[in-house]
């Protein structure tokens, strides 16, 4: 079996559990060492997600918007809109390992740690959904991830873009959410906010191979790190806005410096610099 001829397949595979089969078949083998790589393969640049046949895809403005918490669809809505990041960040993952030839194994490694992981967290959110009634594909979802990582082919832009911003904001959000739900005390909150609570925790470590292989690509192609924000706003416009709320303990542990936090933060971070 070849390493980037099986990813492809994975990649292109639209039934969630199809795909998960078939990935843990793979990783037993990559594991063992029981693949080939062939690093003259050409990368395709998929035209749809893998979702396209399950989910009905819109424009990220006509999202059913995460409102009350009050009826069963309504969390049906948060939980799926949550499920859907983590199902795209598995593609994200694997498009990683299969795009980016001749690199280390470590940065496969990495990579497909971060799919196993990804795996584990739509599972658990896939649980939830169900228990309420509902089904991923149920409700319609925006391609913006699958978009940006189809708009960044080289690993300098990919990595900055996609795991050390897209990622990091993240951080951001997941604390917001669980706040919310310590409004509620019923089963439901109990186990979304253990789920979250693992997904943030594990999602510092993704950010952190993120950072890894970009500060890796700034040191091969003698670009400085400085550089990051200036690549991100190539590709998201407005992505050094200051925000509201910075998850500051998080992000320096995925690798951001505090001058980085202060470009996006209204407060400020750190008083000494170098922290």
């Amino acid at each position: 079996m070849e390493f980037f001829t099986t990813l492809e397949d994975i990649l292109q595979t639209p039934s969630p559990h199809e795909k998960i089969k078939k990935f843990e078949k793979f990783y037993t083998l990559y594991k063992g060492n029981r693949l080939d790589f062939n690093h003259s393969q050409k990368s395709k640049v998929f035209s749809s997600p893998s979702f396209e046949e399950i989910c009905n895809i819109v424009p990220a403005t006509k999202v059913p918007r995460r409102r009350g918490l009050k009826t069963k669809e309504e969390r049906a809505i948060l939980v799926h809109s949550i499920a859907h990041i983590e199902y795209s960040a598995i593609d994200l993952a694997l498009d990683h390992s299969y795009r980016f030839k001749d690199m280390p194994k470590e940065f496969y490694d990495d990579w497909l740690e971060v799919a196993e992981d990804e795996i584990r967290h739509f599972l658990m959110l896939e649980k939830i959904l169900h228990e309420l009634g509902f089904k991923y594909g149920d409700f319609a979802v925006h391609s913006f991830l699958f978009d940006t990582s189809m708009a960044t082919l080289n690993l300098l832009d990919r990595m900055a873009v996609i795991p050390r911003y897209l990622e990091a904001s993240g951080l951001d959000a997941n604390p917001k959410i669980m706040q919310r739900l310590e409004k509620l005390n019923d089963e439901f909150a109990t186990k979304l906010k253990e789920a979250l609570h693992t997904i943030l925790h594990e999602e510092i470590t993704h950010v952190k191979k993120g950072d890894k292989w970009f500060k890796w690509a700034c040191q091969k192609q003698k670009i400085p790190i400085s550089q990051f924000f200036e690549i991100v706003e190539n590709y998201l416009p407005g992505a050094t806005k200051k925000k509201e709320f910075v998850n500051v303990e998080f992000r320096k542990k995925a690798g951001y410096s505090c001058e980085e936090l202060e470009v996006i933060s209204k407060e400020e971070i750190c008083h000494d610099k170098n922290t």
